[in-house]
């Protein structure tokens, strides 16, 4: 057993991560208060009210994450340098600082290397999604830089935790049991089935916003899962080999770019 999970107890792992967690919820919330026409208010409901439902079910989801990881990951060998903070007292930034341009590069590619698959998909679903999803939309400013805290906050931090930290360990710790081997031996072909099954959720998790836009087809559930798994698998490998704080990182600096196209998808309007 790790060093964390013998030294920090359970209710300051849980308390730590899920509060790195809200501040995306907020920011999700905040954006449907901001961006909700009044027409688009179910009978009912106030627009504050809407906007505080909207947070409840990625709030009960997080505290779920938050509690497997606070039990999965110290059992895992996998890293949060969060989790060392209440344990050993060691600062973050000083560890993180070593990891931030490898993980932002990591990121970087990746959403050009999710361009590049849109680009070349593209063919395949022209008929049920007429647009590239870069570009699909026309947007406001106003509407780009309201949705740029959910981006960052929610995006980078809320869903790692969810994804990585909460399910990714989970899977591990499961795996781990089922071959029977301990922490420190959990093998690449327990960890890769991880990376690949939490990725492959990452991407179906995007299909209901997708369905609210559009017509699901099988052509663009093939394709939305394959992008966003392409993501989660980078940011999975990053939490295995670096910490959940680098696969932070990454899933920031992986928006980015999305977030420079609409700005400049605005501008060309």
């Amino acid at each position: 057993m790790s060093s964390t999970e013998r030294r920090a107890p359970f209710a300051r792992r849980f308390g730590v991560t899920l509060l790195a967690g809200v501040p995306g919820i907020l920011a999700l919330v905040a954006y449907v208060y901001l961006t909700t026409p009044p027409t688009a208010v179910p009978p009912g409901l106030t627009l504050p009210l809407l906007a505080v439902v909207s947070g409840l079910n990625p709030l009960l989801l997080l505290v779920v994450a938050c509690l497997v990881g606070a039990y999965a990951a110290p059992r895992t060998g996998l890293r949060s340098y969060l989790l060392d903070r209440v344990s050993t007292g060691e600062r973050v930034w000083p560890r993180l600082r070593r990891e931030v341009g490898f993980a932002g590069l990591v990121g970087i590619v990746g959403s050009v290397l999710v361009v590049v698959l849109d680009v070349l998909l593209a063919p395949f679903v022209r008929v049920d999604l007429p647009a590239s999803a870069i570009g699909g939309t026309r947007p406001t400013v106003s509407e780009v830089l309201a949705f740029a805290p959910v981006r960052f906050l929610y995006g980078g931090i809320t869903e790692e935790l969810l994804l990585r930290f909460g399910l990714m360990s989970a899977l591990v710790l499961v795996g781990r049991y089922l071959t029977g081997r301990e922490p420190d031996g959990v093998g690449s072909g327990v960890m890769w089935s991880a990376i690949v099954l939490s990725a492959v959720v990452f991407g179906v998790g995007h299909l209901p916003a997708l369905a609210q836009a559009v017509g699901l087809t099988p052509a663009l559930v093939a394709r939305t899962v394959l992008l966003n798994a392409v993501a989660g698998v980078l940011f999975a490998w990053l939490y295995w080999r670096r910490s959940l704080e680098a696969a932070m990182v990454a899933h920031v600096s992986f928006h980015v770019p999305f977030l420079a196209l609409s700005l400049v998808q605005v501008a060309l309007l």
